[in-house]
């Protein structure tokens, strides 16, 4: 599976655009020459990839709330989009139990509000919704989830993210079986990339004790998951939005975008790559206090988005971890990110040729 020239000229709507994958995504699809409009509540750190990355030009961004239905809802129509890619959410599990009522109206009604707005706009030929690896029922067990396994989650964010997986299927069975677009739901992995600058997040969180001079602190060091490049499920994506309007007869409904079973890996091991990158010698120590629980393991298998999309992993966990590492190295020393940035894709986009 290799780029196409589909996205060239496409009127695409991306919520979420100021977050860490809406941003990178977007430097991705003006690469690929879409005619893009985006929409998302203001960058909630400082720095923030979407400023790091900025000026936009070319495309059509606005600052709306999606729990905010009529904003939405005239964004949507006026932007007259081909292909919705939905990212907008409230992403962290530790704010989720902080602020459970903000990630339940989020994640479940701004995805109703995006459906219903989607209804009334002609044209829209495909809608890919973002959840997460971890919409699935977790036993611990270690078995990697694949798309037929119950849906579930504990926590608000998890939780949250399997009822818009529900929204999804519902808004499809009720008002998009005879007319209107195709639309499926994207799981990818914990994913990791130059840029990510929020909180409670394991390279974020080592970038700023790096720049502290301390080891990072870990809740969980054991806990293992599926991390990937932010690249490889962005990859996937795109891919599925060009199934769906390519042929929509046989494009998947959901899909896992994970990475090579050979990347599936501890807390503790990722930090110690990135100490290795870094240089630090002691790149970890264990986190004191209680924490709110996390699933000890947390695996995916992305057999069907190979079988259906051609689709596949390229950057093992060495790259994954030596081109993050590179990101914030080159931001550091004041490179141009932009340039950098972009750099990156091209690069991963020759690995995928």
């Amino acid at each position: 599976m290799g780029v196409s020239g589909f996205w060239a000229g496409r009127r695409v709507l991306v919520t979420g655009h100021t977050g860490f994958k809406g941003a990178w995504l977007c430097l991705w699809l003006e690469r690929l020459g879409a005619q893009v409009s985006a929409l998302a509540l203001p960058p909630d750190t400082t720095p923030a990839l979407y400023d790091v990355l900025s000026p936009w030009p070319g495309q059509t961004h606005a600052m709306i709330d999606i729990r905010d239905r009529a904003a939405l809802a005239s964004a949507v129509a006026e932007a007259e989009p081909q292909i919705v890619l939905h990212l907008a959410a409230q992403a962290l599990v530790r704010r989720s139990y902080a602020e459970a009522v903000e990630t339940f109206a989020t994640n479940i009604m701004g995805t109703v509000n995006l459906l219903d707005a989607v209804r009334g706009v002609p044209g829209v030929e495909a809608v890919v919704v973002v959840t997460t690896d971890k919409v699935y029922a977790n036993d611990n067990a270690g078995r990697p989830f694949s798309e037929g396994d119950m849906l579930g989650g504990k926590d608000p964010y998890s939780n949250s993210k399997a009822c818009a997986e529900l929204v999804t299927q519902s808004y499809r069975d009720s008002f998009f079986t005879t007319h209107g677009p195709r639309i499926a739901t994207a799981r990818a992995g914990n994913v990791i990339g130059g840029g990510d600058w929020s909180a409670d997040r394991l390279v974020p969180d080592f970038v700023r004790a790096l720049g502290k001079g301390e080891p990072v602190r870990l809740r969980y060091p054991d806990s293992v998951r599926p991390w990937q490049h932010v690249l490889e499920p962005l990859s996937g994506y795109l891919a599925l939005a060009e199934a769906l309007v390519t042929r929509p007869a046989d494009a998947p409904l959901a899909l896992n975008f994970g990475p090579d079973p050979a990347s599936f890996a501890s807390v503790a091991q990722v930090a110690d790559g990135l100490g290795t990158a870094f240089g630090v010698e002691t790149p970890w120590l264990p986190a004191g206090g209680t924490h709110p629980p996390e699933a000890s393991a947390l695996l995916l298998a992305s057999d069907l988005a190979a079988a259906t999309l051609g689709w596949r992993p390229r950057l093992p966990m060495a790259d994954t971890i030596a081109w993050t590492a590179d990101w914030y190295r080159a931001h550091r020393e004041g490179a141009d990110m932009r340039a950098f940035t972009l750099a990156q894709i091209a690069a991963y986009e020759e690995l995928q040729s």
